[in-house]
């Protein structure tokens, strides 16, 4: 290559500190580099911006794989790729965000407190619900258009803060997501261990080679289980240590816990799970005979007759091939009662939770694994512990041209005469887009108590 020319192009690129000021304003660390919240130096644009500087130098496998996805991802509840910036000089590549001032890691952390404070937090009755919806909407693109997220967890659900997208939600993250096909390739082969420890799903556990994205609702569900009761569902107090074998005792330990040894009848393929030798030879039914997600959720006031539990328990149905999809979850009647979803989870409320905090080079962000597991510690008493217990303690993806997200049109659309966006039972070829608007939300502001807010 000419040098010359080379040195001429790098020279013209355009440099991410001449356009950004972002100096002493990280707000974010993890495994995949550095977050700074970030705006443009020239006074004509006073939008704020994310700046995700990737971990290392050059392109991991990683990186390539969200860089490329997102580039064709378009969707109001999926994070927006703006720009990707690559600097030469010492081989960083950054890539350039809208800005959420929350996520539901921080939200849920601030509810906590303030329930272990016995503090009341007002926020509006059906955030929860809105919450839901949109991370349901989101969701359900990715899958109409053959992705699966595969790390669905609090820390990786935005939500934007004041300003014209004021209380919407986005997907972020897409680091472990893949393409797939109908019928599915064995996935397991590249990377069987996938998905956040607490939000990993029974047959992840359990060896299955042609998972689906049952996975990404099964995450799905214990998040809407975390908004409801601000803890953690099937929280696992041993280390999430990367391996190559997905089965893990403990972790199955405390969804048995919660949901009680899962049945024969109502999951006939369990025993074709790689795992599941190991499983009856480590567990005994009996054991958790007493154990179901009835009982877990009435503890924590969430009454089994609400369309809030009967969702949830869709949502969390072991048999991967029984668990309802995005598309059936929208249409749930838990979204037709009121207050019904709005598109502002806010509800043009105040806005309680605090803005982040900016981080020095030298402090780890709270959000890691291993301290968030150490305020989990520290947060539950013994009196939760004891009902805790009492109650059971790659290759690089092939590119695909994604259409865009169009919303709905001809005004407000009635809850009671929703539309089916997809159809199920319809063969369709990965490269097929899904095309189809996300509901028209009604504005109402409905205030109340966050123990109210299902």
């Amino acid at each position: 290559m000419d040098f010359e020319w080379k040195e001429k192009r790098n020279n013209e690129r355009a440099k991410v500190e001449e356009l950004f000021g972002y100096e002493g304003c990280k707000v974010g660390r993890g495994t995949y580099g550095h977050v700074y919240k970030a705006k443009r130096k020239d006074s004509v644009d006073t939008k704020e911006y994310a700046l995700k500087q990737i971990e290392g130098t050059g392109l991991s496998m990683s990186a390539c794989r969200e860089i490329a996805l997102l580039r064709e991802l378009k969707h109001p509840n999926v994070i927006n790729l703006q720009r990707v910036f690559l600097s030469h000089a010492d081989r960083k590549v950054w890539l350039l965000f809208d800005y959420a001032e929350h996520d539901l890691w921080h939200i849920i952390k601030f509810h906590r407190a303030a329930k272990a404070n016995k503090k009341t937090v007002q926020v509006t009755k059906g955030m929860v619900k809105s919450l839901l919806y949109q991370i349901l909407d989101g969701i359900r693109y990715l899958h109409s258009n053959w992705v699966l997220h595969r790390d669905l967890k609090p820390a990786n659900i935005l939500v934007m803060g004041e300003g014209i997208e004021r209380g919407r939600v986005k997907i972020a993250d897409m680091g472990f997501a893949r393409l797939f096909n109908s019928p599915l390739k064995p996935l397991a082969d590249l990377d069987p261990v996938v998905v956040t420890f607490w939000y990993r799903a029974p047959e992840l556990l359990l060896g299955a080679r042609h998972y689906t994205k049952a996975i990404d609702i099964w995450a799905i569900g214990c998040i809407f289980a975390e908004l409801l009761t601000s803890e953690p569902i099937f929280h696992c107090r041993q280390e999430d240590i990367k391996t190559s074998n997905p089965y893990h005792h403990d972790q199955l330990d405390r969804i048995f816990n919660v949901m009680g040894f899962p049945q024969e009848k109502d999951w006939v393929d369990i025993k074709k799970m790689p795992e599941h030798g190991t499983l009856m030879k480590d567990f005994k039914k009996n054991n958790y005979s007493n154990c179901s997600l009835v009982k877990y959720m009435d503890r924590h006031k969430i009454k089994p007759d609400g369309k809030a539990f009967m969702l949830l328990q869709k949502l969390l149905t072991m048999d991967p091939t029984k668990r309802i999809t995005s598309e059936q979850a929208m249409q749930d009647p838990y979204f037709l009662e009121d207050p019904v979803p709005t598109q502002d989870v806010f509800a043009g409320g105040p806005i309680p939770y605090p803005k982040r905090d900016f981080l020095s080079d030298e402090e780890q962000d709270d959000k890691s694994d291993n301290k968030k597991k150490v305020f989990m510690e520290q947060s539950w008493t013994n009196q939760q512990r004891a009902a805790a217990a009492k109650g059971g303690g790659e290759p690089a993806s092939k590119r695909v041209r994604l259409g865009h997200h169009q919303s709905s049109i001809g005004g407000q659309q009635n809850f009671t005469h929703m539309t089916q966006r997809n159809h199920p039972n319809q063969q369709q070829h990965p490269g097929h887009v899904q095309q189809g608007g996300m509901m028209n939300y009604t504005n109402t502001q409905q205030t109340g108590n966050f123990n109210q807010r299902y």
